[in-house]
């Protein structure tokens, strides 16, 4: 059974509803007006809600606008009875499920709450199976070098802020990683983290990707497009190699970062935006800046929180934490068997020159389990055969 909210200032609506939804095994509060039903859906989850238009200090619409701006999911079923085709619009742009109006109809009602708990079901459902795919690619950060312990330890502090954070380190060394235990971490866990690689977009495309385009505002431009900002609107955007991005869009994604609003390509409309942004990059930024190929003021904004992860080759302890890791994880997904490290292969291994960092050695990992044969360990010779290490 579903857990309701009805915020209606008057008494008798809410008394006659609550009987209507506790009859068919609900479980209801109240709440008398908007400003206490916000307070209340912060507090706690609603399968859905009812709520009345006409309320004193905070109308229904107003309630619209704070469950968007407190990313409040809970479907509204809007009540009225004072409602017109033009309120009803309104109600519905502003994301409310439906709309009913006074006197209360019994099967309208009823039917109305079927749909929409269907609705927040099939929500719960796609939640859980982008979580479990989510789950298939994220993995925890894993070592024990004192660097890595300072990382952990950062992440945990600031995930549940909304700071944003700026990632450095060379490619490979896992600023995704980091990035999505971030996210992982935050009260956005439930929205979507988005991820745009700023070095792979063409820069004639990246403000589109950024920001969203309108029907026709260029040659390809063949319907409207919801931006990355959009699409995150609630979670975490994350900003990977954002060094590379280029002078136009760094303008534009600095006044989205000021004022938490976009504009489409095209378009005039200004679009609120909820979005937190995390941004990863393999560069120096203090030269770019110096260069001028990036701009000091987006530069600040984004590096509220720093967080450099060192190379592998300057934090080798780590290494056969990682290789034992990636050896159950590899074999697992592959249903092969795994292989013991010979001390003597790990020695090798923890001396290679890692230049692709920990990117490098999970290729390395894989190679080594596949062409290991089964029911042997990974020794020297197979290391040395194989992995095509350089050593320091």
């Amino acid at each position: 059974m579903s857990h309701i909210l009805i915020i209606d200032d008057e008494k008798p609506i809410r008394a006659s509803l609550r009987e209507i939804l506790e009859y068919e095994g609900h479980t209801i509060e109240e709440a008398e007006d908007g400003a206490d039903g916000v307070i209340l859906a912060q507090k706690r989850q609603f399968d859905v809600v009812f709520c009345d238009i006409k309320m004193p200090r905070m109308d229904g619409i107003d309630v619209l606008d704070m469950f968007e701006k407190k990313n409040i999911t809970s479907p509204v079923i809007m009540i009225s009875g004072h409602g017109t085709v033009d309120t009803a619009v309104q109600a519905l742009k502003k994301g409310a499920f439906d709309f009913i109006q006074k006197p209360l109809d019994l099967n309208r009602i009823l039917l109305t709450l079927k749909h929409a708990t269907e609705k927040q079901e099939l929500v719960k459902e796609t939640k859980l199976l982008r979580k479990k795919v989510h789950g298939s690619k994220s993995h925890p950060i894993i070592g024990n070098s004192d660097a890595i312990k300072e990382i952990l330890e950062m992440v945990s502090t600031v995930a549940a802020t909304d700071a944003r954070v700026l990632i450095t380190g060379g490619n490979g060394t896992g600023k995704e990683l980091v990035a999505r235990q971030l996210h992982d971490g935050s009260n956005r866990s439930n929205g979507a983290f988005i991820e745009v690689n700023c070095a792979a977009i063409p820069s004639e495309l990246i403000e589109s990707e950024l920001f969203g385009h309108e029907k026709g505002s260029f040659t390809s431009a063949i319907k409207q497009r919801k931006g990355k900002f959009e699409q995150a609107n609630g979670g975490t955007l994350f900003l990977d190699e954002v060094g590379d991005m280029g002078s136009d869009a760094q303008a534009k994604v600095l006044r989205a970062l000021q004022e938490n609003r976009i504009t489409r390509v095209g378009g005039e409309k200004d679009i609120q935006v909820d979005v937190r942004v995390v941004a990863a990059t393999n560069k120096d930024l203090r030269h770019e800046i110096s260069e001028g190929r990036f701009r000091e003021d987006l530069y600040h904004r984004l590096a509220v929180i720093p967080i450099h992860i060192p190379s592998l080759n300057n934090r080798r302890e780590d290494i056969p934490l990682l290789v034992e890791h990636f050896l159950k994880l590899l074999a697992e997904d592959s249903g092969m068997p795994i292989p013991k490290v010979e001390k003597a292969a790990m020695t090798l291994i923890c001396k290679a020159d890692w230049t692709g960092n920990v990117r490098e050695l999970r290729n390395v990992v894989e190679r080594l389990l596949i062409l290991t044969p089964s029911g042997s360990s990974i020794s020297p010779e197979i290391v040395s055969k194989y992995a095509h290490l350089t050593s320091l």
